[in-house]
């Protein structure tokens, strides 16, 4: 949740607006905003240092009866033959704009299958981004307990990480090339990052990359969105040039905490190798895309913008490229043709699972979603992100994985027991923005 001042709504109000109009939204725009900053700012955690250090166990799995060892065949785990166990304990590095989402439902079955512990947020779906991760902003945290999984969007903070999780925990995150995230975080976020309103003309990605150091204020307020997000949510200094010597230590201390990094230019593959990494079954990574835009708001980055937006974010292309070179490594000792077999089989499995639960197969448009319990949370502004409507008499024995499926990451941490009372009140503020 980022709250920004309303006095943007007059600046970017729509012609023709009856004053009164605009009078009474800015009234209660500036009210609303005005309150759920205070409040915001009231339900700001303690700092953890306050806390008492009691150690995390090295492990806080509970072994429940369906997590069997299992045969390993064809794994780059052990020799085949072997046997592994599920890993349950697991810190997934929810990272902007890169089918985080998509990946956080597949962590919230399978934590609410096995009866995990989650490390959740308070009053919010967020670890108080971009402030770094603090252990105090877990939900009913106690020094010492037992958490399986933490995995919402978080700016990371290894030190406090490895003070909450035990020490078994996988570590796992994911990618996507920079050029593509920065034109979906500048599509996004860019209403949010006040700089970018005194941008003119149709085309403000364009003209931002033909001279962004004249637009990008570094200290400005969200001004991290739209520059290196991916080093800057890994706890990084996104201002740092591509040289200096400290991107090579960012990359080296991420290389080193993470076990497994996926790309999303690569899901399916992802997945396969996540499902090896953790010793899960296949059902396990099964999966719908969530969050997508439709395609008359994805821009084509021509080649000379993609050019542009890679040299802007010289630090997060250094980053990917790296973590793009050890993706390749583990397919290799995965095997390329069993991977070709198993990202068939998960192709499969999802298509007939799309086929039993989505009415037309396919994701539809904000406005064509009936409930309210599907619709995806959107960009402020605008309705661009889309979403599924479930299949009609799905049958009894898959109704309830079908939803779960399709459920959006906000619905789905309310139904998890999240209160997201701040995010809801800032959804509020958004309707009246956008009145």
């Amino acid at each position: 949740m980022r709250v920004i001042p309303f006095f943007y709504w007059t600046m970017a109000g729509k012609p023709g607006r009856q004053w009164r109009s605009m009078c009474r939204g800015l009234v209660l725009g500036t009210f609303l905003t005005s309150c759920t900053i205070l409040l915001y700012c009231l339900s700001a955690p303690q700092s953890s240092s306050s806390h008492r250090e009691v150690p995390v166990p090295f492990s806080c799995a509970h072994r429940p009866a369906q997590l069997r060892p299992k045969a390993l065949a064809n794994s780059s785990l052990q020799p085949t033959g072997q046997t592994c166990t599920p890993k349950v304990d697991i810190m997934f590095m929810k990272t902007h704009k890169t089918a985080s989402s998509t990946l956080l439902n597949i962590l919230f079955r399978f934590g609410e299958k096995h009866r995990l512990t989650f490390a959740f947020p308070n009053s919010r779906n967020d670890f108080f981004y971009p402030s770094l991760f603090q252990r105090s902003q877990v939900k009913d945290y106690r020094p010492g307990m037992c958490f399986n999984i933490l995995c919402n969007h978080m700016r990371f903070n290894a030190a406090e990480v490895t003070r909450l999780l035990p020490g078994d925990t996988s570590y796992i995150t994911i990618l996507r090339d920079p050029a593509e995230l920065f034109e979906s975080s500048f599509h996004y976020f860019g209403r949010l990052v006040p700089f970018t309103w005194k941008i003119s003309g149709d085309d403000k990605l364009a003209e931002f990359l033909r001279e962004p150091r004249y637009y990008f204020d570094p200290d400005g307020f969200n001004a991290f969105y739209l520059k290196n997000l991916l080093f800057f949510d890994f706890g990084q200094d996104n201002t740092l040039e591509r040289d200096d010597p400290r991107v090579e230590e960012g990359i080296r201390s991420i290389t080193d905490r993470f076990q497994l990094v996926m790309l999303v230019e690569y899901f399916e593959e992802s997945l396969i190798l996540l499902k090896d990494a953790l010793c899960w079954e296949m059902d396990d990574v099964l999966f719908f895309k969530l969050n997508a835009r439709m395609g008359s708001t994805v821009s084509k980055l021509t080649p000379e913008l993609r050019a542009k937006a890679l040299e802007w974010n010289a630090v997060d292309w250094k980053l990917y490229r790296h973590f793009n070179q050890t993706f390749w490594k583990k397919v290799d000792a995965y095997g390329r043709r069993q991977m070709a077999e198993d990202v068939a089989e998960l192709r499969r499995r999802n298509a007939e699972m799309a086929s039993v639960c989505i009415e037309g197969g396919r994701a539809v448009e904000a406005g064509s979603i009936r409930e309210t319990a599907m619709q995806p949370w959107q960009p402020i502004g605008e309705k661009s992100i889309m979403g599924y409507n479930l299949k009609k008499n799905v049958d009894k024995a898959r109704r309830t994985l079908c939803r779960k499926m399709l459920t959006p990451e906000l619905q789905y941490l309310t139904e998890l027991g999240v209160n997201l009372w701040i995010t809801k009140l800032w959804g509020r503020v958004r309707d009246i923005i956008n009145w």
